[in-house]
């Protein structure tokens, strides 16, 4: 019974919440640049990016995992970039 519920508690369910976030992004990039018929990167990706990091990052402080928590926290600064990036390049008036 202790094997069940280690696969059904809390942080076992963030975790797996946060690789499937993490997963979904490759899933919307691949359909969004079959649409396109070109490859793309929708917005979608980085948000998807953060909340799939974010809930890794939480799920490996939790386990006391210094791999995951480095490198996805890491991570997580480039996707806020790119958004902000994303968000002044909409913003930007045409330089002429």
């Amino acid at each position: 019974m202790d094997n069940i519920d280690h696969w059904f508690n809390f942080w076992t369910l963030l975790g797996f919440s946060g690789q499937a976030l993490f997963f979904s992004r490759f899933l919307f990039q691949w359909l969004h640049s079959e649409k396109q018929g070109r490859s793309v990167i929708p917005i979608s990706f980085w948000y998807l990016s953060i909340a799939g990091g974010t809930l890794i990052v939480v799920y490996a402080i939790h386990v006391k995992d210094p791999v995951f928590i480095i490198g996805q926290a890491l991570a997580l600064i480039i996707y806020l970039r790119n958004l902000f990036l994303i968000k002044k390049e909409k913003f930007d008036l045409p330089q002429d």
